[in-house]
């Protein structure tokens, strides 16, 4: 694991490098054109965000690359080594090293940074972006590569509708579950949902002990089987109602005489 994050961090530094050597050769390139210095700091100034969202998705993608010891080593055995990790990692350093061979006989400090620049542009751009791809592009066509990648794709796939079979068998049995306790609960409760319905058209609709008797009520359906029950009690009483008083309004009393039992809230509206 510290190996890990040691070759993060290098790798976040070399990355720094690169970036940096890229912004002095853009720096110099304007110098060299004959733009002044305070262009230069007009045009950055202007872009600074555009640079700092790019640079940020830069070493997104770079520093997931890293994580190169997740590849599979049957699929890709040199770029999932350790020592191909390590080169891919310096490369940018690599580079300004040859750059700082190639410019010994710099006449001036500036053509010497400027070589270094150069030298770590040109051996980045090729290792990250040409040689990199290329090998990984080659080591997926190998036999054994493509043998593996499809058996890993198949089982895959495999455990991914083993999955969705046994969500759908869950759901199923979930389903069964509940229509086998509404059955259950239909010869249960038609006791109560009759007593409900005449409660709901008594004359004294209003009155404590009513209420007392319908807590009590649905206080049992809780009990017995949480707010489903209650719902399918409620519904009960209001179908019988409606069955015996056709000519008359049904108004929803059980929702308020059970605010507060168990999980019921009243959010209910008076029915016709």
């Amino acid at each position: 694991m510290s190996g890990r994050k040691g070759l993060k961090s290098i790798h976040f530094a070399s990355t720094v490098w690169f970036i940096a050597c890229v912004c002095y050769i853009l720096v110099s390139a304007l110098r060299q054109a004959g733009f002044n210095w305070w262009i230069i700091f007009s045009l950055s100034g202007h872009s600074v965000l555009l640079i700092f969202l790019l640079i940020s998705l830069y070493l997104f993608a770079i520093l997931r690359s890293v994580r190169r010891v997740q590849k599979i080593e049957v699929e890709h055995p040199l770029t999932s080594t350790g020592y191909y990790i390590a080169f891919y990692t310096i490369t940018p350093f690599l580079g300004s090293f040859a750059g700082c061979l190639g410019t010994i006989g710099a006449n001036t400090v500036s053509q010497f940074l400027l070589g270094i620049a150069m030298g770590t542009f040109g051996a980045t751009f090729l290792a990250w972006v040409i040689v990199d791809p290329a090998i990984g592009l080659l080591e997926m066509l190998l036999p054994a590569s493509r043998r593996h990648r499809a058996e890993r794709l198949a089982q895959a796939e495999a455990e991914r509708e083993r999955k969705r079979k046994n969500r759908e068998r869950l759901l199923a049995d979930v389903s069964a579950k509940e229509e086998s306790d509404r059955c259950h609960w239909e010869k249960v409760l038609k006791p109560q949902a009759e007593k409900l319905a005449e409660l709901l058209v008594a004359d004294e609709t209003g009155s404590e002990q009513i209420e007392l008797e319908a807590v009590a009520i649905g206080a049992n359906a809780w009990r017995i089987g949480g707010l489903s029950c209650m719902r399918q009690l409620r519904d009960m009483a209001l179908a019988i109602t409606r069955e015996r008083n056709l000519d008359m309004a049904v108004v929803d009393y059980i929702s308020v005489w059970w605010d507060g039992v168990g999980n019921w809230r009243n959010l209910s509206l008076p029915l016709g």
